[in-house]
């Protein structure tokens, strides 16, 4: 009877210390790893600027207490042996439901509302059962220990809720993209805002505008702007009109040389600070790279001696260099196949030639 008393209570630990550690683990790598940058984003938005979020701080505050939820709950429910893991369900669902905030629109998803409390009910239901097969148990002398049949149990079910908080997250490509983009941006990085979904095909108007702001810093707007996708219009170059979350309009609206008093498309707001001698060096990439993004070769064209000495034309930026071979030998628009496309990637000649890709 001593032996199988202590054999009991070595195994509930093997599975509470096991259950533990996978938890605490997953928990600090997902919020520290992938959710940083939409928690700074939320947190930024939601308390209107007032509160500043820190990486690691934040990961270790989230883990720390959802890991005192598991605690209570386990105190709660005396779930052990098979069926421990299930003490982690509402930690890891308030885990989910962080990780699914929506900034842009100040919630978290709407399917929420009715999946949390379906989820609650079908796991109290759950518990009720485990707790009622309790008496039926007679696994006091099965093997213990990390590779028994208990803690491969108790793992199935905690890799099933860690990829029940992976499917049920906000996990939208550009949307981690922008935020990652724009933290970088507020801290000064901007190698790191160019870095984050250089491989992808996925954009939307913030990230173009967030790229474009990167490139011109570092001065290479006019080398490498296609280089990524680009989608939108000359506009979306200004804050105006594609909205920024944590880094502030006023950072790019410094830089280019003014504030607008009034809302104003980009030709106008470029030729208005150039006029009144506010404009920065960077409004001469800013005004060309427009033309490019609307495809108006001929009004590139005409803007390019302003600010480019056009008679050394290997001395341009590169897709400045491509847009006059194109304005100046026009070769039509082409059939639309895939070989065709695939060679033109990150040439001012695809994106000219192939605006719906």
């Amino acid at each position: 009877m001593q032996y199988s008393q202590s054999h009991k209570k070595s195994g509930t630990i093997t599975v509470r210390v096991m259950c533990a550690v996978c938890f605490l683990a997953f928990s600090f790598v997902w919020v520290y790893w992938f959710q940083a940058d939409m928690l700074a984003v939320a947190q930024h938005v939601l308390s209107q600027g007032v509160t500043h979020y820190d990486r690691t701080l934040g990961a270790l505050i989230v883990t720390l207490v959802l890991y005192l939820l598991q605690l209570v709950t386990f105190t709660l429910t005396r779930l052990s042996r098979r069926t421990h893991a299930l003490t982690y369900l509402p930690s890891m669902l308030l885990l989910a439901m962080l990780s699914g905030i929506d900034a842009e629109r100040h919630t978290i998803a709407g399917y929420w509302w009715w999946l949390a409390p379906l989820v609650l009910l079908l796991w109290g239901g759950g518990v009720w059962l485990a707790r009622q097969m309790f008496p039926f148990e007679k696994d006091g002398k099965l093997p213990v220990g990390l590779f028994s049949r208990r803690s491969w149990l108790n793992l199935s079910q905690m890799a099933l809720m860690m990829l029940f908080v992976a499917l049920l997250s906000n996990t939208h490509a550009v949307a981690h993209f922008r935020a990652h983009a724009e933290v970088a941006l507020v801290q000064g990085n901007v190698d790191e805002a160019l870095r984050v979904g250089r491989q992808s095909h996925e954009t939307d108007q913030t990230l173009t505008m967030l790229r474009a702001y990167a490139l011109a810093r570092k001065g290479q707007l006019g080398e490498r702007l296609f280089e990524y996708p680009v989608v939108g219009t000359s506009d979306n170059l200004l804050p105006t009109y594609s909205p920024l979350q944590i880094l502030s309009p006023d950072s790019i609206w410094t830089f280019l040389g003014a504030r607008p008093a009034f809302p104003m498309h980009a030709y106008r707001y470029f030729y208005c600070v150039e006029h009144d001698s506010l404009a920065s060096p960077a409004i001469r990439d800013y005004v060309l790279c427009a033309y490019l993004i609307d495809r108006d070769l001929e009004g590139f064209a005409r803007a390019l001696p302003r600010y480019y000495d056009t008679t050394k034309i290997e001395a341009l930026p590169r897709y400045y260099r491509e847009a006059l071979d194109l304005y100046e030998q026009p070769l039509g628009r082409p059939g639309k196949s895939v070989s065709d496309f695939e060679r033109s990637k990150g040439t001012y000649w695809g994106y000219f030639n192939y605006p719906t890709q």
